[in-house]
């Protein structure tokens, strides 16, 4: 892996055999009171998912030890519950926050550790009083009448102490963290396949006009990963 751009540093661009300390350096946030990043990856034809239907038909070696770094770095893993169903989640070493209006938790993310699997959801969500059956009241958290507060969601993380947030998508939840002027950075792994096809892009949704700034630009056998922050 070799750094091609680095506006933060542009003394280490030229760099090759990036070590994981170096890349955790090259992904560090800025000195922010918090700081809300998501990482998604898409073809480069655009798509979201391959044969599977899933991200992790795309996934590779690259892309991988990049989201390794992220997680690592991270305080908390929020993802879209749709999302953490469908790509199979299970507990990891970081708490994850799902979000879901209808207050669902997928079955491999119930009968965690209490605090390891929590809840973002709104009032009026069908499964709000089984969510707080399976992970606690506490670990439940009702932001909105009928869709998730994001701003809400951020301001009560922070709150917690959590204040380094990696978000890992779905498309929806990539758009309404943008739409809502929650999300602070975009990495983006493009992978050097074509797969034509119908497949999901990274943001789904309602339109949502957002400018973003490269900062990061990486390149692993024809892989690119970069970072690009939300234009303020």
């Amino acid at each position: 892996m070799r750094v091609l751009l680095d506006r933060r540093n542009p003394a280490s661009a030229g760099t090759d055999q990036v070590s994981d300390e170096q890349l955790a350096g090259l992904y560090a946030v800025p000195g922010a009171d918090s700081w809300l990043r998501v990482n998604m990856v898409s073809t480069l034809d655009g798509a979201a998912t391959g044969d599977s239907e899933l991200s992790d038909s795309i996934h590779n070696e690259a892309d991988n030890r990049v989201f390794g770094v992220l997680r690592s770095i991270a305080d908390v893993v929020i993802v879209g519950a749709g999302t953490a169903a469908a790509e199979g989640y299970g507990p990891t070493d970081r708490p994850i926050v799902l979000v879901s209006r209808k207050g669902q938790v997928p079955e491999k993310l119930r009968g965690a550790e209490p605090g390891a699997v929590m809840l973002a959801t709104c009032r009026a969500a069908d499964g709000l009083t089984e969510a707080q059956s399976l992970l606690g009241a506490d670990n439940v958290f009702v932001l909105g009448s009928h869709s998730v507060d994001l701003v809400a969601l951020r301001e009560h993380l922070v709150a917690q102490g959590l204040r380094r947030l990696h978000a890992e998508g779905g498309p929806h939840l990539l758009r309404d963290l943008l739409s809502s002027g929650v999300a602070d950075e975009l990495c983006a792994t493009f992978v050097p396949r074509i797969v034509g096809g119908e497949h999901p892009r990274i943001t789904a949704g309602p339109p949502v006009g957002t400018d973003l700034d490269l900062q990061l630009l990486l390149e692993d056998e024809s892989t690119l990963l970069g970072r690009w922050f939300v234009r303020r």
